[in-house]
């Protein structure tokens, strides 16, 4: 079985301290994995789950990848592995499923080794989830390693944070990762797609493979048509309301970065740092109209609604308001 650095290169000190853990038989008992979207994370947690639960562990800290432990785990059978997630995505894990949990940890791991808890994202868990998952930090039961997965720390309480171990996934070295993209067979707009997703290699992927920049574009058109009064504002909120949720966050996103780059072009025609670099010229020719003052204020309400948008009642509403105050910007 392959380790980790050699799938995703860029992991290769987080795999190898992990591996530590194994050889030197020091299994935390709760890890906390750390970085931003698209970085591997999830996979980190799966190699390691796999080796702990291995029953036949090579000398390097990997999984033999052939026991009866890991044909289990490779058919997501596994019965001493448990993955926790929300049930839609922006959603909460409630105490319930915690209450769930903590009942089946009670209970004897089915195998002689360990008993391993992915939790993902941790940051998932609410106010009355969290405090449950907490007491069962304070006494956990024996052979059980927890992995909680988070791109948000600060939404995880310092009395968990403070429980665990913390793995850091630093940012890849974007050398490393182009090379990776190009044996995936991806050659095209390599720069523009780590620009957009951050130099997440994981994200830059899933951006190549999928219908997501079509849907960029067609957004950014609509927001351009609308600068230009040549769009419906509400039939245009409605149409993004409706969109999946992951689309959503992208679209809030995209908002942020576009306006982002307007205000670097404000302050520079010739700004380098441009993440939007294929839409700079309409972004150039609607900057010249608009005032920077404005423009900051109208960042400033992205990133409100990009914060709070969990906790909007409704959504459509919210949408109607970034448009409207996008509309006004460019009538004055």
């Amino acid at each position: 079985m392959e380790t980790i650095d050699q799938s995703l290169p860029w992991l290769q000190e987080s795999g190898s301290q992990l591996r530590q853990y194994i050889n030197q038989n020091r299994i935390p008992q709760a890890l906390l994995i750390i970085g931003n979207k698209g970085y591997g994370k999830q996979q980190l947690a799966e190699h390691f789950s796999q080796s702990l639960l291995c029953m036949d562990v090579l000398a390097t800290g990997i999984a033999c990848g052939k026991c009866q432990s890991c044909t289990l785990f490779n058919a997501g059978t596994h019965p001493d592995y448990i993955a926790i997630e929300p049930e839609e995505p922006g959603k909460a894990i409630g105490i319930a499923v915690i209450r769930q949990l903590t009942t089946k940890l009670a209970l004897k791991p089915q195998f002689e080794s360990h008993r391993v808890v992915v939790i993902n994202p941790a940051d998932s868990l609410n106010n009355a989830s969290a405090n449950a998952f907490l007491k069962y930090l304070e006494e956990p039961t024996e052979r059980t390693c927890l992995i909680l997965i988070t791109d948000k720390p600060s939404k995880l309480p310092a009395t968990i944070r403070s429980r665990c171990q913390k793995l850091l996934v630093s940012e890849p070295d974007q050398g490393l990762v182009k090379t990776w993209l190009k044996q995936q067979g991806i050659s095209d707009n390599v720069n523009l797609l780590l620009s957009l997703s951050q130099g997440a290699p994981l994200l830059a992927k899933q951006l190549a493979e999928s219908s997501v920049l079509q849907l960029r574009t067609e957004c950014f058109n609509h927001w351009m048509a609308l600068a230009a009064s040549d769009e419906n504002l509400i039939t245009l909120a409605e149409q993004w309301y409706k969109l999946e949720r992951e689309e959503i966050d992208l679209l809030l996103f995209w908002l942020v970065s576009w306006v982002a780059d307007m205000i670097k072009l404000a302050y520079d025609k010739q700004a380098v740092n441009i993440v939007n670099s294929d839409f700079v010229k309409h972004l150039q020719e609607i900057v010249e109209q608009l005032d920077l003052k404005d423009m900051y204020k109208y960042y400033d309400l992205l990133l409100l609604s990009q914060q709070r948008f969990d906790t909007q009642l409704n959504k459509q509403l919210m949408f109607e308001e970034i448009l409207i105050q996008w509309s006004k910007l460019n009538s004055r």
